[in-house]
């Protein structure tokens, strides 16, 4: 059986492309406008439907949160807090098997959640 072999990209509608993908640019480092295809080095990734009642990401009209890996979440989150970002943390979000979480949501209320793995 073929299989697929990872995410080609993350394609989705704004109201504001261009400032939205400024914002991805500017605060987390992403710039969707570039020639340049983001490599990932840094492990798998996870492709889970959820149930449509969940409580894990907000339930307003939103059908999809994206997950980032980062590297170090305490600075992710400074750097975030100083361009005026607001970040929810739970201590329930976070166990040693699978790392540190944070949410936050772009300038469009897309909803983003930030991960650290453990180690």
């Amino acid at each position: 059986m073929q299989k697929v072999t990872g995410i080609g990209g993350v394609f989705f509608r704004a109201r504001d492309p261009e400032g939205l993908a400024a914002w991805y640019r500017d605060h987390l480092g992403i710039d969707p406008i570039s020639e340049a295809l983001w490599q990932q080095q840094a492990g798998g990734t996870v492709f889970a439907p959820f149930p449509a009642d969940t409580d894990y990401f907000s339930r307003d009209s939103q059908q999809w949160m994206i997950n980032f890996r980062v590297a170090d979440l305490d600075a992710m989150l400074a750097q975030l807090t100083a361009a005026g970002i607001t970040a929810e943390t739970r201590a329930d979000w976070d166990t040693p098997e699978t790392g540190r979480f944070a949410r936050i949501h772009d300038p469009e209320g897309n909803p983003i959640e930030l991960w650290q793995p453990p180690g």
